[in-house]
């Protein structure tokens, strides 16, 4: 590893540098795919399956096109059938899930097409449906896909050491059943794309997060033409958080598009978002630990069961990610996951900020506040003992040498680049004042207070491909060009601080060019928290080759031996002499052009970020109500490179989860499989004024391997929010609470079953 720069030596990495486009988005300029207009542009819609699961007999739409304005029906004839992704067509004479695609109307207005809609005729063969996973595994479940429900046909095991070994060692075996609901991310701009064609040309504008990873070769595939006469562009985005896009959508917009011979845009609305976009999977979480005399873990088992949906989209990643906080949080020999992703007649899951690793965070934290509550120990000082260490995981590493390592490791043997795990506990603990904090149900009276803390750990981008191009136009301009998507989380303005730095120049000359296939290199799906650690380093890397030759000019200009880059100058070695940058780039005689693809990651350390939160909340006894009084996040993710916009990064990701954790949840009728609440007068995702203010807290020192010591941020703040609230309330009211959400009902049926309910 090298070390990274010194903190004294940087001036645009580490301020708080205004958020690029903010002015725009909060006064309503800036555009998105659903403000985009092309002229002559029709309106699409989607007619949506009633039924969980069917077969489609016979589509008429004769009536639906003698409407006026309507211009064209895209229906399962007319879909080609190659898959688009894994297990996705286009349009399939199949249903699978209550409010699946059928068919599609394009016309002059949104009335038309509704008009239309109602006007095909559907016949259809309902078929036998399941809607809970460990039922869809039964001999004889009716099979959503062809070859049985388990995804892959078996499931996914990773392991350390020998666990069978390991608990036959054991002086005592802590087990639970931890449940996590489905739930519907609602972010505020709901799906959409526009689709023109020129000839055998496609331009598509829509809602994305990977407009080269993902969207171009799956257009290419489902469209059956060459990718290089595909454009695809994401002008801007109301909000991603990893949900965007893992649809049919931009393909369907594209048939209906070359169909009518028209400019189309489909817009779903927020019931459609609902439906047919991708939600949070369902688990069944068993997790088991077995500990020696003094609590020490030797041997750590989890078996997760996730209701995919009809659809196993990003479902594989997301089973995954659930495991890794039973492999990995604690120090432990002997580490064994499981993972069942399962095939349901219930809308697809799909990818939403942390993937899994809250679903199993929760059960592995939860357990642990009990294994400490059993043995007598502070919960904190349990974890300052047990938790994993900068020297990683017992055991013998299994990657080969001169590979990068998996930043969701299950080998032994090696270390992490960083981990301040331990100052985030102790310093988050001082800060929420733990040492108030009771035994247990020990607080008398209605309405009783609790403390709670939890820990989470998660991935930081290793093995990702990225790229980045520096433009340094004869006038001066400098404009970054990157291939992936701000979603929100201000990649933009984070990137752009970075190429300043090594240009050392003021973060606002830095132009940004996104989310364009046709103006900027291939680029990485906004995923996984890695936008920063992998494409950041490819910025870096481009802007410092950009500097190396501007350097070279300007010594040549000056008649000079070397010369130095310093606040957008071009300074002689002597100092007496200098040019700005606007004169050496005249001087270079044409635009000057670096490109770095980076592969990030290290082939000698583990590069994860570390996370302890600590909440403080009050249980009505009388009523099962929680509030959470106050909130600490004491947050690993190496040098922060803006600390404005990470706050609001980490702040914005437990109010988040925080509403996740105490009321979201999706409800299916169970015996029709259609979804419930499908609104947001009937989903009751939270307000900002729900929950106090977050206080955060950035520990740790600059990380070695990432981008000026920068590490993961986005994703790894919601993973400990469940466990912080279940062991708080835990802490207050005496009650262990293993089902997410928290609501009242499931409060008061835990008091109850314990006795400690309040007349």
């Amino acid at each position: 590893m090298t070390a990274p720069a010194d903190v004294s030596a940087l001036s645009v990495v580490g301020t708080p540098v205004a958020r690029r486009e903010l002015a725009e988005k909060v006064t309503g300029r800036t555009r998105y795919t659903a403000d985009l207009h092309r002229p002559g542009m029709l309106h699409g819609r989607v007619l949506r399956s009633p039924h969980p699961h069917a077969r489609i007999v016979r589509v008429d739409a004769s009536a639906a096109l003698r409407l006026p304005g309507v211009h064209a029906v895209l229906t399962p004839e007319d879909a080609p059938q190659q898959p688009i992704d894994r297990d996705l067509r286009a349009l399939e004479p199949l249903v699978r899930f209550a409010g699946e695609e059928v068919a599609l109307v394009a016309a002059e207005s949104e009335a038309q097409a509704e008009d239309a809609l109602r006007a095909i005729e559907v016949v259809y063969e309902p078929l036998p449906a399941v809607l809970d996973p460990e039922a869809a595994l039964a001999p004889g479940a009716p099979e959503v896909h062809p070859g049985g429900n388990l995804v892959g046909g078996k499931p996914l095991v990773v392991q350390r050491g020998d666990v069978a070994a390991g608990f036959a060692q054991a002086a005592r075996i802590f087990e639970g059943t931890f449940r996590t609901q489905a739930h519907a991310p609602v972010a505020m701009e709901t799906r959409a794309a526009l689709a023109e064609w020129e000839g055998d040309r496609l331009t598509l504008w829509k809602t994305s997060r990977a407009v080269h990873a993902s969207d171009r070769p799956l257009l290419a595939r489902g469209l059956g033409i060459p990718a290089e006469r595909i454009r695809v562009i994401c002008t801007a985005m109301g909000g991603g958080f990893g949900n965007k896009d893992e649809t049919r959508l931009g393909v369907l917009t594209a048939l209906l598009a070359r169909k009518a011979g028209r400019p189309v845009r489909v817009e779903y609305s927020r019931r459609e978002e609902v439906l047919g976009g991708r939600n949070r999977q369902a688990t069944v979480n068993r997790l088991r630990i077995g500990v020696r005399v003094d609590g020490t873990p030797v041997a750590i088992e989890q078996r997760s069961v996730m209701d995919a949906g009809a659809y196993i989209s990003s479902g594989i990643n997301v089973n995954r990610r659930t495991g890794q906080g039973a492999l990995y949080l604690y120090t432990c020999p002997n580490a064994r996951y499981e993972g069942h992703a399962v095939y349901t007649n219930r809308p697809a899951g799909g990818s939403f900020r942390g993937l899994g690793a809250p679903l199993g965070h929760f059960a592995v934290e939860v357990l642990a506040d009990e294994i400490a509550a059993a043995l007598g120990i502070d919960p904190l000082d349990y974890r300052l003992r047990h938790h994993v260490t900068a020297a990683g995981q017992p055991g013998t590493r299994v990657t080969a040498p001169d590979a990068l390592l998996p930043d969701e490791p299950v080998e032994g043997g090696v270390p992490f680049s960083s981990n301040a795990l331990r100052a985030c506990l102790l310093v988050g603990a001082e800060r929420i004042g733990w040492h108030r904090r009771r035994p247990d149900g020990a607080e008398p009276g209605e309405r009783v207070r609790g403390l709670g803390v939890a820990m989470g750990t998660y991935k930081g981008g290793a093995g990702r491909e990225a790229e980045a191009e520096l433009h340094i136009a004869e006038s001066g301009r400098v404009a970054l060009h990157l291939g992936l998507t701000d979603v929100g989380q201000g990649s933009a303005t984070v990137l752009a601080q970075i190429a300043a730095e090594a240009l050392t120049l003021p973060a606002e000359r830095i132009e940004t060019v996104m989310a364009d296939t046709a103006r900027t290199p291939p680029g990485h799906v906004t995923a996984g928290s890695t936008t920063t650690f992998s494409t950041g380093e490819a910025v870096r890397r481009a802007a410092l080759a950009a500097a190396e030759q501007l350097r070279r000019r300007a010594a040549e200009m000056l008649g000079v031996a070397a010369a130095r880059l310093e606040a957008g100058r071009l300074i002689s070695e002597d100092g007496r002499r200098s040019l700005a940058l606007e004169e050496v780039a005249a001087g270079l005689g044409a635009e000057l052009v670096t490109r770095w693809r980076w592969n990030a990651g290290s082939s000698t350390h583990i590069v994860n970020s570390f996370a302890a939160h600590f909440a403080e909340v009050e249980v009505d006894r009388r009523n099962g109500h929680i509030r959470v009084l106050r909130y600490v996040a004491a947050q690993d993710s190496g040098r922060i490179v803006n600390p404005r916009l990470a706050a609001g990064q980490v702040s914005g990701a437990v109010l988040q989860f925080l509403g996740i954790a105490l009321r979201e949840e999706l409800f299916l009728d169970p015996r029709s499989g259609v979804t419930l609440n499908p609104s947001f007068l009937e989903h009751k995702s939270t307000a900002i004024v729900d929950f106090p203010a977050v206080e955060v807290l950035f520990l740790g020192e600059p990380d070695p391997v990432g981008p000026y010591g920068a590490k993961a941020l986005g994703e790894p703040p919601v993973v400990p929010v469940f466990a912080a609230i279940a062991n708080a309330v835990a802490n207050a009211a005496g009650v262990r609470l293993h089902e997410v959400p928290f609501t009242p009902q499931r409060v008061l049926a835990a008091l109850k079953a314990q006795g400690r309910l309040v007349p």
